[in-house]
């Protein structure tokens, strides 16, 4: 691919890989999460980083076919192939080899990155980015975090959202204040308790709404001078207002896409969001464009209906692909239905999110092949079995049964509630 000399110049204005702490973030999150997409209904403990000597083979137990899986995806992620080392990572498989490659192949091409969509519930879609690009939106989000001295993140790197946020944003604020780029703190192995523990004056924190809601019910409050950060799914403004509450001095959310990283932003709950200074409004009003560094326009349709309140703000009107967000993760219910309907005692199904009063999750109704059967003893036979087949935020939490799916008097789907004493189903 050319790179025009602005591309170029803004590519080693942020070379993130000469970051050694920001290569082994990226690494480590994209190994585990690989690992765990291969083997269905097995957790992998959560350590922080992946030692440098831990080997994929030996320590990992990695074989052979999850070994093409993980370099694939790793050369995928940041386009090694581009450079033709990446066959170097079948040979060295240990998490320091892989970090040194990268950071090789990096020095040679760095031009673009590769990001995949959840996936949860469909084949992920690659979503690729000009590096120069994604550096002119972590520039425009150093404006809006002046003076912030440490990153905590409960996000993962190898996504858009963390890769900005905890990869390129440190690196554009410390060019902003002059300096090293800022340390990142990794908060998800401690819960809300990491937080209270950690967060000093200065601190920005990256997480998303349950993560932030999970905060809020440990009760814990913060003391210190501490900025909060949100993305990957509306925050409800009761949400919002409850880290507030909490202590947080003051939450930015962010509202974009993995097909188009940050569009616009906003840090008082219920207000418009704005866009960001290098996105306009199309003529059509379901577009963006995006202003390029070097001059040049490229415009994006959106993937959700927009409510535009002005030429730079917005209100998101819902997605127009019918996904819902589970943990930060997009879902999509109509392939959840599709799973469950290939079980040989369900007839039908119908899957949807929770009302906000039952939870945060998805919830199936089922209508058993047999109308006699025990539905309780089949509610924990399809909660095991769909475990071995989707991942964690695509399992349904809550199963009710009938003769029929629920309708209204017009005959379209309707809403249930879930069972007063639903039945016990096991842990993922």
């Amino acid at each position: 691919m050319d790179v025009s000399p602005v591309a170029r110049n803004s590519q080693q204005s942020c070379a993130w890989w000469r970051d050694d702490a920001s290569v082994h973030r990226l690494v480590s999150d994209l190994v585990r999460a690989e690992l765990a997409a291969q083997r269905p209904g097995t957790a992998l403990p959560f350590s922080g980083l992946l030692p440098l000597d831990c080997n994929l083979i030996n320590d990992l137990d990695a074989d052979s076919l999850e070994m093409m899986t993980l370099a694939g995806a790793m050369s995928e992620c940041t386009h090694m192939h581009e450079s033709g080392i990446e066959d170097y990572l079948l040979v060295k498989p240990t998490i320091g080899d892989w970090i040194e490659i990268a950071r090789h192949a990096l020095e040679q091409y760095s031009a673009q990155l590769t990001f995949r969509t959840s996936g949860s519930t469909g084949e992920p879609k690659r979503c690729s980015h000009a590096l120069w690009t994604l550096w002119q939106e972590a520039q425009a989000l150093a404006m809006l975090f002046p003076g912030r001295q440490r990153v905590l993140s409960a996000v993962p790197a190898h996504h858009i959202y963390g890769f900005l946020f905890t990869i390129l944003l440190p690196q554009a604020l410390a060019q902003q204040q002059g300096g090293a780029p800022l340390p990142v703190l990794d908060l998800r192995g401690g819960g809300a308790g990491g937080l209270m523990r950690q967060a000093r004056d200065g601190d920005v924190v990256i997480g998303f709404p349950d993560w932030w809601r999970s905060m809020l019910r440990s009760g814990a409050h913060l003391d210190a001078d501490v900025v909060g950060v949100t993305s990957t799914a509306p925050c409800p403004d009761d949400l919002a207002q409850g880290i507030l509450d909490a202590g947080m001095v003051r939450l930015v959310e962010i509202y974009g896409s993995s097909e188009t990283a940050g569009i616009g932003w906003r840090d008082r709950h219920g207000a418009a969001y704005r866009l960001f200074p290098h996105w306009s409004r199309g003529d059509d009003g379901e577009s963006l464009t995006r202003l390029l560094q070097d001059g040049s326009a490229l415009a994006h349709v959106l993937r959700d209906r927009i409510d535009w309140r002005g030429e730079r703000e917005f209100l998101p009107a819902g997605r127009i692909d019918e996904a819902v967000q589970v943990g930060g993760i997009n879902v999509f219910p109509e392939r959840v239905r599709e799973v469950l309907l290939r079980h040989p005692q369900v007839r039908d199904a119908a899957v949807r999110l929770m009302r906000p009063e039952e939870g945060s999750r998805l919830k199936a109704f089922i209508v058993p092949r047999d109308a006699a059967c025990d539905t309780t003893a089949l509610a924990a036979a399809l909660a095991a079995w769909i475990r071995t087949r989707l991942p964690a935020p695509a399992l349904p939490k809550a199963y009710s049964f009938g003769e029929s799916l629920p309708v209204s008097e017009t005959g379209k789907p309707r809403d249930w509630p879930i069972p007063p004493i639903a039945p016990a189903l096991p842990l993922e």
